[in-house]
């Protein structure tokens, strides 16, 4: 009975040992998504408007052509902080600038080249370093330009959901970030129509004739139907985050009624992260800037 009870015990050591080793290469290698490691593509558009006019929509505290200037300024910081915190290896990240209608001046298009900026594995400190010059003094240069020119075109953010921003701020494997230096109206004389009681354009005009002015506006848009009209329907990929909303004076809740139809639209686009903010001190914005961009 020992003996058997022995060669039971041996046999289980030797079949225990023969076990082929596991190896630990042959497992799945779970890499954790951070913000961080991913690639970014993050883009601008500015509502280059007479809401800019510092002598139609004048600001004694900081004029807001000013005020986007400081926005853009904080973009470009959060992107390169984005950079800086990544291996040089795992580059593949990018910025640029946008304006829907083009200005006039020629200029403009040049300047909006300088400003499209891509890193990848061959990018160098120096590169780092051209970027953070170009946007310390371009972006002005832009605005110093609209206001002299006078001939401000309106902007029609409406025409840039519906044709331009799936091909120009979507990229296959990015955190696609879009942010909107607008007050919050859109109008263009090209793209003004409606559909129903929904309009592809958001005037103080429009809102006052609405009589969109009381408590219950959020009641009244939703039983006339009324808000902007549906741009796109596949735009999941993209987070959007809108700066200086500056609403009218004369209805208290104007800017309410602005976010309102804002909220609605990216809605109906498919848009889950999205931002609306009003026009603030940049100092105040810069935060929130920083933190939509690290995704924390």
């Amino acid at each position: 009975m020992k003996k058997i009870f022995y060669f039971i015990i041996v046999s289980a050591f030797f079949i225990q040992c023969g076990k082929t080793p596991k190896n630990d290469s042959e497992d799945p290698i779970q890499i954790k998504d951070t913000s961080n490691s991913k690639n970014l593509n993050v883009s601008v558009l500015i509502d280059l408007s007479d809401r800019i006019d510092p002598e139609k929509n004048p600001n004694p505290t900081m004029e807001y052509f000013q005020r986007d200037t400081e926005y853009i300024k904080a973009i470009e910081k959060g992107f390169l902080d984005h950079i800086k915190s990544k291996k040089v290896i795992q580059l593949n990240d990018q910025m640029q600038v946008f304006f829907n209608p083009e200005p006039s001046d020629p200029k403009m298009n040049q300047l909006t080249k300088e400003l499209k900026v891509s890193f990848d594995k061959n990018t160098t400190k120096e590169n780092i370093k051209l970027v953070e010059n170009k946007y310390s003094s371009l972006p002005m240069q832009i605005y110093e330009s609209a206001i002299k020119d006078k001939k401000y075109v309106g902007s029609d953010i409406w025409d840039f959901f519906k044709n331009k921003a799936k091909d120009y701020c979507i990229k296959d494997d990015h955190r696609n970030v879009l942010f909107i230096l607008t007050d919050g109206y859109i109008y263009h004389k090209d793209s003004k129509f409606s559909e129903g009681q929904k309009t592809s354009y958001l005037t103080p005009e429009l809102v006052k004739s609405l009589k969109l002015n009381s408590s219950e506006f959020k009641n009244k848009i939703q039983e006339k139907g009324l808000g902007f009209i549906k741009a796109n329907d596949d735009l999941d990929n993209l987070e959007v985050i809108v700066l200086g909303i500056n609403p009218a004076k004369g209805n208290p809740f104007e800017a309410d009624v602005i976010k309102e139809y804002w909220e609605n639209w990216f809605k109906e686009m498919k848009i889950k992260n999205y931002q609306i903010k009003s026009a603030d001190l940049p100092s105040n914005l810069e935060p929130i800037i920083l933190k939509a961009i690290s995704g924390k």
